[in-house]
């Protein structure tokens, strides 16, 4: 079968299409043939180790998200049969119940093998059927990104209808979160760099927007958006640049959810505001099977449509990572099997 593989040493020159031998299931696992992947930041870090010793052994296969069709099953099989379509699950051994060190490391794309392969074959405890009405590169956008949205806006928090909800940007993890977040009735602002994407942003259901670019202190007029009392929700993908600010319109009780560093990854934040208000820092490491399944049951319901930014072929994956790279995407990035 045909694989992307990192081979020989670490690095983005050292990710290459091979092959493998074909893999079957044993007892108790599924074959997938995959039929779409999706790309997440954290992709492009794992070729350069970028998670030191987590990041697994060469050679290895990248990209954590993923959905194909079940065309075999080992002996006790129960959770799907052939003919179904799955994700694997991000987190392999993370069915439910609170994370621990084992449960956090045994991730597809490192060190496991992830998703550029033409079959893959996992446990049946790592797989999930997804909805229907979903393509296959909508349904391959929903393992990590969606996940993680859910995670933080549902999973680890408890918003009702008229909540204010503040996402930074426009990528995977934000539109998923913006789209979840109206589903609970809030009201959703988002910030970006781009005009042209916050206009898109309010196609998808966002109340309001503000470009950081041109409003560079972007907190006040994000607290004005709130009616002054600050936002119950803030879906935190910045990082070190961001937090300060976004410490300045979070309500005092709410919740910041830390799921990115784009901005870097350094604490230099007035942590003052943290305590002399209450503000919950949430941390989102994606989520486990249990979350997975409740989030395709909503999605499922409401007939969600994921976004999907562009679509490249299978041998086109560093065309993908570098669109990635760039940042000029809307959405997720997809890859075609």
């Amino acid at each position: 079968m045909r694989v992307f593989q990192i081979q020989d040493d670490w690095g983005m020159d050292h990710l290459q299409l091979a092959s493998r031998r074909d893999p079957q299931p044993g007892p108790g696992q599924v074959l997938l043939r995959m039929k779409a992947a999706s790309l997440n930041y954290r992709d492009l870090v794992v070729p350069d180790r970028g998670y030191g010793s987590f990041t697994g052994t060469l050679p290895l296969i990248p990209v954590s998200d993923g959905v194909g069709d079940v065309v075999e099953v080992g002996a006790g099989v129960s959770r799907v049969r052939v003919g179904d379509r799955a994700c694997p699950c991000f987190h392999q051994g993370w069915l439910a119940g609170a994370p621990d060190l084992d449960r956090l490391t045994q991730t597809l794309g490192g060190p496991v093998d992830g998703m550029m392969a033409d079959l893959v074959c996992l446990p049946e405890s790592g797989v999930v059927k997804v909805p229907a009405h979903l393509a296959d590169e909508q349904a391959a956008t929903l393992p990590c990104a969606a996940l993680t949205a859910w995670s933080a806006v549902v999973t680890h928090d408890t918003l009702a209808p008229g909540s204010h909800v503040l996402v930074q940007g426009t990528g995977g993890v934000a539109l998923f979160a913006l789209q979840f977040a109206k589903l609970l009735g809030a009201h959703v602002t988002v910030i970006s760099s781009s005009d042209a994407k916050l206009t898109r942003a309010q196609a998808v259901g966002a109340d309001a927007g503000i470009n950081y670019l041109t409003t560079p202190e972007w907190a006040r007029s994000a607290r004005a958006i709130s009616g002054g009392r600050g936002f119950d929700h803030i879906v935190e993908l910045g990082g070190e640049k961001t937090l300060p600010q976004s410490l300045r319109c979070i309500k005092p009780g709410g919740t910041l959810s830390m799921i990115g560093v784009l901005s870097g990854s350094s604490l230099a934040a007035p942590l003052g505001l943290v305590v002399t208000r209450q503000v919950r820092l949430q941390g989102i490491t994606v989520g486990h099977r249990d979350g997975f399944e409740a989030m395709l049951r909503a999605i499922e319901q409401h007939r969600l449509q994921p976004v999907v930014d562009r679509i490249f072929a299978f041998e086109e994956l560093k065309e993908a990572m570098g669109w990635l790279k760039s940042g000029a995407h809307f959405g997720k990035i997809c890859i075609r099997h």
